[in-house]
């Protein structure tokens, strides 16, 4: 944890690499990962997406969100030409994310947006 600039960095940090666990093939079987592309990919850019997004939810459940959002925003910023020219992105990601956030908390989408109101 000394590693970060503080414990809000450091759980934001764990819950990006959290989601991309939630993509196994045993786990949400996401394609993003299981199709084993490389560095660079568009595999690999859409998963780093859905992890950050991911991410960002988390942190939000973790009531850390206001302090890690600046950092979550410059990182997605980086796939802002690719949103652009794939307008689908976006959402596909968005519910990827919101999939693997579910999974790792142990709710259904119905029972998070249900807390949230």
């Amino acid at each position: 944890m000394d590693r970060f600039e503080g414990s809000d960095q450091y759980y934001a940090t764990l819950f990006h690499e959290l989601i991309h666990s939630s993509g196994h093939e045993t786990r949400l079987n996401r394609s993003t990962l299981t199709e084993g592309a490389g560095f660079g990919s568009d595999p690999y850019c859409r998963e780093e997406l859905i992890a950050e997004i991911g991410a960002a939810f988390l942190c939000g459940q973790a009531d850390i969100g206001e302090r890690t959002i600046d950092n979550s925003a410059a990182y997605i910023a980086e796939w802002l030409k690719r949103m652009k020219d794939d307008k689908k992105l976006i959402v596909h990601a968005a519910a990827q994310a919101q999939r693997a956030a579910d999974f790792i908390l142990g709710t259904k989408f119905e029972e998070s947006e249900a807390a949230h109101n």
